[in-house]
């Protein structure tokens, strides 16, 4: 049986704007959602969506107007379970005239770890992070977002946590960095853990996530498994030729109304189904052209989000 690590029951969240004459706005909507141990959850939404509001409100940092949410089968009210969880916080902010090494160890030192484990944890997750080893010692306040990224990262995992929390954990970092980190996240469902990601990263959403969500002006929109998803909203399985030989005006005549778009392999012609690879093979010959290659398209998770 699968373990319910993280339940929310109809979740809100009012915040009251205006000076003179109040008024309340909705930033999350009756959210409900259910998730299972050992998964990445991939929690995505346009900008004021309520993905962060929904983070904060989970770690406390703000209360809810209504509604409730366990962690590992803990109330959110009952902070203890912080002990067993980590955050990276969209916008870290540490103490700027501490090192890598101090920061790590203070925060160790929070969660009660003596100070050889600390030294040793430290160490580790300094390591495991990607961070230069040179930087170690150097205040934070010299550190680039991506290198406070890595150390952001580093903290979330200082206490061994059974559920780790992620608010746009690929910011600041370049094509390098994310990779290593998106291993690493990856590295954490291998050892049993349990990751609740935010994202703008649709790509890496989609590479690393077993089920995601989808927030709309604070109401959930779509949650399932991306497939499951991908099933329900893309309609008929859509087929892509790549044809050469011909140009697209000359194949546009003997095909028309076709999706015919030029790339540098050839002509890309979109098709609704494999019973129409007939019609283009026939208007192909005409044409002069041959086919290249045929194969089906998967309704990828941008276009997914935006429907």
């Amino acid at each position: 049986m699968t373990m319910l690590v993280i339940e929310i029951t109809n979740l809100t969240k009012d915040y009251e704007v205006g000076f003179f004459r109040k008024r309340k706005v909705r930033a999350l909507d009756g959210l409900s959602l259910s998730i299972d141990h050992g998964q990445i959850f991939g929690f995505l939404g346009a900008n004021g969506a309520g993905k962060t509001t929904t983070l904060k409100l989970l770690m406390r940092l703000i209360f809810p107007t209504t509604g409730s949410a366990r962690i590992l089968g803990h109330d959110i009210q009952d902070v203890s379970m912080h002990q067993r969880i980590g955050y990276l916080p969209e916008n870290p902010y540490f103490y700027d005239y501490l090192t890598a090494r101090e920061f790590l160890d203070y925060c160790g030192e929070i969660f009660g770890l003596r100070a050889a484990d600390r030294k040793k944890r430290t160490a580790d997750l300094l390591a495991r992070v990607k961070l230069d080893e040179k930087r170690w010692d150097t205040q934070l306040r010299k550190f680039s977002k991506g290198m406070l990224q890595r150390v952001g990262l580093a903290q979330s995992l200082v206490n061994d946590p059974e559920i780790v929390f992620l608010d746009e954990p690929m910011s600041g970092l370049d094509p390098v960095g994310r990779r290593e980190v998106r291993d690493l996240i990856g590295s954490l469902r291998e050892e049993g853990k349990t990751v609740f990601m935010c994202s703008h990263i649709l790509s890496d959403i989609e590479v690393l996530c077993d089920q995601v969500a989808i927030l709309k002006r604070g109401r959930l929109a779509q949650v399932g498994y991306l497939d499951e998803l991908r099933r329900a909203t893309e309609g008929p399985n859509r087929m892509e030729v790549l044809a050469t030989g011909t140009d697209a005006e000359t194949l546009r005549q003997h095909l028309p109304g076709a999706v015919i778009a030029p790339t540098p392999r050839g002509l890309r012609i979109e098709i609704s189904s494999e019973d129409e690879i007939e019609g283009v093979l026939a208007a192909l010959r005409k044409a002069g052209g041959k086919i290249v290659s045929v194969q089906p398209v998967k309704q990828s998770l941008e276009e997914l989000f935006l429907d």
